[in-house]
C-alpha cells in the first residue's frame, strides 16, 4: 500500500512536470508564432472608412427592398426567433463598442448565447443537481441550485461584456493624456484635425493599442460622415469614462460656437492628467486596508512562531532536565 503512494506521487510529479515543461515552451516559443499584433490591430481598423461606406449602402439596399444574403447560422437564429425584439437589452451596441466588438456579427452573437447559455447551464444543472444529486442535497437546494445556474448563463454574456469593457478602458486611460498633448502638438503646428487624430493613432500604437484603435476610427468617422459633431460623439460614446466624454464634449462645442481647438485640447489634457494623478491616489490609499488580511493571514502567524519557538524549546528543555 505504501509502494503504490510513492509510485501514485511519483506520477502525479512527473505529470506536474511535464505540465511545467510544456508551459515554459509555450511561452517561449508563443512570442515567435503570435508575429506583430499592433499591425494587425491596426489593419483592421484602417478600412474603418470602407466599412462605414458599406454600411451605409447596405441601408440604402435595405430600404429600397433588396434582400441580402444570410450570413451564417448565427443570424438565421436570431432573426428567425425575433432575439433582437425578444432579448433586447438597453444600450448594447453602446456596451458592444466599449468592450471593442464592432458590426453586426457580435451583436448577433451576443443573442444567440444570451438564448444558449440558459439553456445549456439548465441541461447542466438539472443533470447535476437533480438527477446525479452527488452532493445529496434536498429537493429545494437542487431546484434552487437549478435556477441559479439558468441566471447565471442568462447574465453571463453581460458579465463578460462588463470585463471585457473594463479591461480596454484600463488599458485606454492611462495613455490618454499624453494623447491629448500630442493631438495638441500637431493642431498648434497646422494639422487638420483628421491628420492630427491620424498622426497620433500611428503614433499611440506602441504604448496602447486600444488608444489607437479609438483614434483610427475617430479618424475615418470625421473623414467620412457630413458632420465632425457625430465623430465626436461617438468618440465619447464608445469609451465610456469621465474624462474622455469631457473632451468629447468639448471638442462638440468647439466646433459649434468656434472655440480655439489648441486651448480646448490643453484644458482638457490637464484634466486627465488630475484624473490620472486622483485615480493614482485612491490606489494608494486603498492599500493599507488591501494589505490587512495579508498580514494578519501570512505575516502575524510566522511572527508568533519565531517569537515563541524559543521560548517553547527551553521550557522544552527544563521539562526534560
Amino acid at each position: 500500500m505504501e509502494q503504490a503512494s510513492i509510485d501514485m506521487f511519483r506520477n502525479v510529479f512527473a505529470g506536474g512536470l511535464a505540465l511545467l515543461m510544456m508551459a515554459t515552451v509555450y511561452t517561449l516559443v508563443s512570442p515567435m508564432l503570435a508575429g506583430d499584433k499592433t499591425k494587425k490591430r491596426m489593419k483592421s481598423v484602417l478600412s474603418e472608412r470602407d466599412t462605414l461606406r458599406k454600411a451605409h449602402l447596405d441601408g440604402l439596399q435595405k430600404n429600397n427592398g433588396l434582400r441580402g444574403e444570410s450570413n451564417g447560422f448565427v443570424k438565421n437564429i436570431v432573426d428567425n426567433l425575433s432575439l433582437e425584439r425578444l432579448l433586447a437589452a438597453p444600450d448594447l451596441r453602446d456596451k458592444l463598442m466599449q468592450a471593442g466588438l464592432r458590426g453586426s456579427r457580435p451583436l448577433q452573437l451576443f443573442y444567440f448565447f444570451r438564448l444558449a447559455l440558459p439553456i445549456a447551464f439548465g441541461i447542466f444543472g438539472l443533470l447535476y443537481f437533480v438527477i446525479l444529486n452527488p452532493l445529496d442535497w434536498p429537493p429545494f437546494n437542487t431546484i434552487f441550485a437549478m435556477i441559479a445556474s439558468v441566471l447565471l448563463g442568462y447574465y453571463a454574456p453581460n458579465i463578460y461584456l462588463k470585463n471585457k469593457a473594463g479591461k480596454r478602458q484600463a488599458a485606454i486611460l492611462p495613455a490618454f493624456p499624453d494623447a491629448l498633448d500630442l493631438l495638441l502638438i500637431c493642431v498648434e503646428s497646422g494639422m487638420s484635425i483628421e491628420l492630427a487624430f491620424g498622426r497620433v493613432s500611428s503614433e499611440m500604437a506602441e504604448g496602447s493599442i486600444e488608444l489607437a484603435e479609438e483614434f483610427s476610427i475617430t479618424t475615418a468617422e470625421l473623414s467620412y460622415l457630413q458632420s465632425r459633431r457625430q465623430a465626436y460623439e461617438n468618440l465619447g460614446r464608445r469609451n465610456n469614462h469621465v474624462g474622455i466624454r469631457a473632451v468629447s464634449t468639448a471638442l462638440v462645442q468647439s466646433e459649434r460656437y468656434g472655440t480655439p481647438l489648441g486651448q480646448t485640447l490643453r484644458t482638457m489634457a490637464d484634466e486627465n492628467r488630475q484624473l490620472r494623478v486622483l485615480q493614482a491616489e485612491k490606489k494608494a490609499a486603498a492599500l493599507p486596508a488591501k494589505l490587512t488580511v495579508p498580514m494578519i493571514v501570512f505575516f502575524l502567524p510566522v511572527l508568533f512562531i519565531v517569537i515563541l519557538t524559543p521560548a517553547v524549546m527551553r521550557i522544552g528543555e527544563s521539562f526534560a532536565s
